[in-house]
């Protein structure tokens, strides 16, 4: 009896002696009642920013590597054109996709710069919610759709 207690105190103590990293392995999620942009928070957005990089550095390579591959002549015309418009949207796809990962890399620079998470309109705090749902917004909600509102406005001008 006396080694399980002293093994429960120490997985106890590591638990607690856990760096950030760590407990990023976890099932940690931000919630509004922590301080906002605590260190946590800031690490697990950061990991969350560069895996969502380094799944869509992982599909262009995948992408790149199946171009290349499929880049063989059709002799039917209709067999050729098909290939050709699957081509230039995947390209498309990929171009979309690099502007993606830039706004990944700014929001990774606001991190670091301790701007992250706070609108770039009003400096009030982006919610935790839109930030685990959108990890590159720069705008708050209601910043958001007043950008949207005064966008179709002009539009329609």
């Amino acid at each position: 009896m006396g080694l399980k207690k002293k093994g429960a105190r120490s997985a106890r103590a590591g638990v607690a002696n856990m760096s950030i990293a760590e407990t990023m392995n976890t099932s940690y999620v931000p919630s509004e009642e922590e301080a906002f942009m605590n260190e946590r928070q800031r690490e697990y957005f950061r990991k969350k920013l560069l895996d969502w990089k380094e799944d869509i550095l992982k599909e262009s390579r995948e992408t790149l590597a199946n171009l290349q591959n499929d880049s063989e002549n059709h002799p039917d015309i209709a067999d050729r054109a098909s290939s050709e418009t699957d081509r230039a949207i995947e390209l498309r796809s990929r171009d979309r996709q690099r502007k993606l990962i830039s706004k990944i890399d700014a929001a990774l620079a606001r991190i670091d710069d301790g701007t992250y998470g706070y609108c770039e309109e009003t400096g009030e705090p982006i919610s935790i919610k839109r930030l685990d749902a959108r990890p590159i917004a720069t705008l708050s909600i209601e910043a958001q759709e007043r950008h949207e509102r005064n966008e179709r406005v002009h539009r329609d001008d």
